[in-house]
């Protein structure tokens, strides 16, 4: 199995290459030269497997450089939780994607990648380093997956006072091997700043850098697990429609690899907030990034989604084509509160902020798009709950007048100290503090 760059300048490489280097050398995303398919076999059978079988399965379609029993153990190890499916209604399902040890889908691909990089990098005398921008969740997930493994050091970039007070206190309170660096921007600064990184060759004859965003190819591979899994889960007739929360657009995009796979689907919905590049694009054609709007649902606070090159790469950059297949809608804080109230009166469940976005823009599709994809009148559309919302409660509790209980692997990292460094949003000040602190190996 061979990965190629969206930018299409790069030579082809092997999953391993492609997982450490984390971006291409010219600056593309990498996305699989050819599209191996599941067998009808699995796909028939599928409603009796595990998350973790589901997982190997499709692991081994691009995986050809560990063998059949350490790719198992990894993947066992690494998606130890369930990812349960709970009907809302008829129409309505969401699949619940925070059950694992910081309460956001991000597990999934951090403890996968934690794994593999760990089985697969091959220079043993210099530390790994991840380089990762976070808008909330994928910090606090990259430092738990990472925490503690030899060889790997970790350097989180958030946006200074625009992440949650629990995802803030998540990834500046593990310690060890993770760093955090506060950076006086947004989320898009930082992710700028990271890409710049990987871009500068320089920089990287000198420390082995590798990132842990959905840029990186390895963390939407196990993302692309739970969207079969729900498959697996349906007691339904007809392919689902899944509806994604989203901001960088990875969650989607794995969706869509697992589709071209041969995963049944019948069309996507990407739900966004204020930040809507993708629900325009897809109306008007055109694609205009701009700096991104703060929001309360924060983690998808994104103006120039990096995964949206993936995207365009997979419809060969044919707008109708990705209009076959995928919807998008976005609103704004006081339809994702009135949307946080509805779920809780009409169904006594309790929605984070960016699951509340995948509700509104489900209920928006069923009540004023329904037959956009040809689907019958009874197809399932499945909602992506990409965290718990304990995470938010500040936003939730006032919206439902009922206080959020607390798991306690979550409330364990309250009382911790925040240790964060900050950082101006300025690369070549970054690129100092990498060298300052890395070089040396320690």
């Amino acid at each position: 199995m061979k990965f190629i760059s969206t930018n299409g300048k790069a030579k082809p490489v092997s999953f391993s290459t492609a997982a450490l280097q984390g971006l291409a050398p010219d600056g593309g995303l990498y996305i699989p030269k050819e599209w191996p398919q599941l067998s009808a076999d699995f796909l028939d059978g599928v409603c009796d497997k595990s998350l973790q079988q589901i997982g190997f399965e499709v692991s081994r379609l691009f995986v050809d450089e560990l063998d059949d029993k350490l790719l198992k153990k990894n993947i066992d190890e690494a998606i130890n939780f369930d990812a349960p499916l709970v009907e809302l209604d008829e129409r309505k399902k969401v699949l619940e994607l925070f059950h694992g040890p910081t309460l956001a889908f991000k597990d999934f691909g951090a403890r996968f990648m934690s794994r593999m990089f760990a089985a697969l990098r091959k220079d043993s005398n210099r530390d790994l380093i991840i380089l990762a921008a976070t808008s909330g969740d994928t910090g606090s997930a990259v430092a738990q997956g990472f925490l503690g493994v030899e060889g790997i050091k970790v350097c989180l970039l958030y946006p200074s006072g625009k992440v949650s007070h629990i995802q803030e206190q998540q990834l500046t309170t593990a310690g060890q091997n993770v760093t955090a660096l506060e950076v006086d921007g947004t989320f898009d600064d930082c992710q700028k700043m990271v890409k710049q990184a990987f871009s500068d060759a320089s920089l990287n004859e000198q420390l082995l850098l590798s990132s842990a965003n959905s840029i990186n190819i390895a963390r939407l591979l196990p993302q692309m697990f739970y969207y079969l899994y729900a498959v697996a889960q349906l007691d339904s007739d007809f392919p689902p429609i899944f509806c994604v929360p989203s901001g960088n657009f990875g969650n989607l995009t794995a969706g869509l690899m697992a589709q071209k796979i041969g995963m049944p689907v019948t069309g996507f919905i990407a739900a966004t907030n204020a930040n809507d590049v993708v629900p325009k694009y897809l109306q008007s054609g055109e694609f205009e990034p701009r700096a991104s709007q703060r929001t309360i649902s924060n983690a998808m606070d994104v103006g120039n989604p990096s995964n949206f090159a993936r995207i365009r790469h997979l419809f060969n950059g044919n707008l109708q084509q990705l209009q076959q297949h995928l919807w998008g809608a976005s609103f704004s804080d006081a339809q994702t509160r009135n949307a946080v109230r509805e779920v809780y009166q009409n169904y006594n469940y309790v929605v984070d902020p960016h699951t509340a976005v995948g509700y509104r823009a489900a209920q928006q599709y069923l009540d004023c798009a329904s037959g956009y994809f040809g689907e019958d009148t009874r197809t399932p559309v499945i909602i992506l709950s990409t965290a718990h919302p304990a995470k938010f409660g500040d936003v939730i509790e006032p919206v439902i007048g009922e206080q959020v209980p607390v798991p306690d692997r979550l409330a364990s990292c309250l009382d911790k100290p925040k240790q964060s460094i900050t950082m101006d949003n300025d690369y070549q000040k970054l690129r100092e503090w990498l060298l300052k602190t890395y070089e040396s190996g320690s």
